[in-house]
């Protein structure tokens, strides 16, 4: 269904590199999707909508193609100036890529959040849209198909042709690489962009203070999502350590908004601020290939989401 075959190569190897961005309401599965395209964590991932703020670039690297995945944040009718600033984010990044996924979960029937996407999509014309149903380990054959169908419906609807429609399972790792097949012609021709091991180029500061901000939100209450923002001060190899046995002193703090706040956040006896740091801590040594001792703070930047100098403190 609305599949458009890539156009023959000839008998030299064309090799394309490019851009391509996922899109979709919060939660709609972008962040799970890049990461297992790309093979690792690079994007955080959260059952909370609206957790990616950071626009994170994962490099899929395959013998015929560079396929650098840019992950934005949900697009979404913004009720504060944090909101508004990653729309604007969005919207920069869809006229700055070479393909576009709109993602949908497969088990939420089309609602008013997919279709305001779409029609922003819509006017983005220039683009090649893939639209990439998510999350199909969650429903049976019949829900798929009607999901499907109502996408190629949608996309009748506003005019988008959609280049390809794909059911995906990230988590069962179900047609991932098919999706990666299906992309991959639509990128321009040209060399690699990133050197061969590079999995991101968002910096190792930015990557960690995600890490720390997705272990902060996991099982907190459900005003907390938006009020957690995380600075790494610091990241300094500890000194006088055997080469062997190298140690990463990482200091970091975890902004709230209230001091009513910092309660949930620390936990009783300081129980939740110690698994934060635990489970945060084994994601940051796989990816920094290091042993690390981390540093974490609780700290209250007043109503920061709505305060311009707050946020650029902050990184936003």
């Amino acid at each position: 269904m609305g599949r458009m075959s890539a156009s023959p190569q000839s008998s030299e190897a064309v090799h394309r590199s490019g851009f391509a961005c996922f899109v979709g309401r919060p939660n709609a599965g972008k962040s799970t999707l890049t990461n297992a395209l790309v093979g690792i964590k690079v994007a955080i991932t959260s059952s909370r909508p609206q957790t990616t703020r950071h626009t994170v670039r994962g490099i899929v690297h395959r013998p015929d193609a560079q396929l650098i995945l840019v992950d934005t944040p949900g697009l979404h009718k913004p009720r504060t100036l944090l909101g508004e600033r990653l729309n604007d984010v969005v919207r920069s990044t869809w006229a700055e890529v070479d393909v576009i996924g709109f993602c949908v979960p497969a088990d939420q029937k089309l609602g008013p959040g997919d279709k305001y996407i779409a029609k922003e999509l819509a006017g983005v014309r220039k683009t090649p849209k893939i639209a990439i149903v998510t999350k199909t380990d969650l429903v049976d054959d019949k829900v798929l198909r009607e999901q499907l169908l109502a996408i190629a419906e949608l996309g009748r609807e506003l005019g988008i042709e959609w280049a390809e429609i794909i059911p995906v399972s990230a988590v069962g790792d179900v047609q991932v690489g098919l999706l990666a097949d299906l992309i991959v012609p639509l990128l321009p021709e040209g060399p690699q962009l990133y050197a061969d091991g590079d999995l991101t180029d968002e910096p190792e500061q930015i990557m960690v203070a995600e890490l720390i901000r997705e272990a902060a939100l996991e099982g907190v209450r459900d005003e907390l999502p938006h009020s957690i923002a995380v600075v790494v001060e610091e990241m300094i190899p500890r000194e006088d350590r055997p080469k062997d046995k190298p140690l990463l002193d990482i200091h970091a703090n975890i902004y709230i908004e209230r001091s009513s706040q910092k309660g949930i956040i620390i936990g009783p006896k300081g129980a939740r601020l110690k698994d934060v740091g635990t489970k945060s801590r084994k994601h940051i040594e796989a990816l920094l290939g290091t042993p690390v001792f981390l540093d974490l703070h609780v700290k209250i930047a007043k109503d920061w989401q709505r305060d311009p100098k707050q946020l650029r403190k902050l990184g936003f």
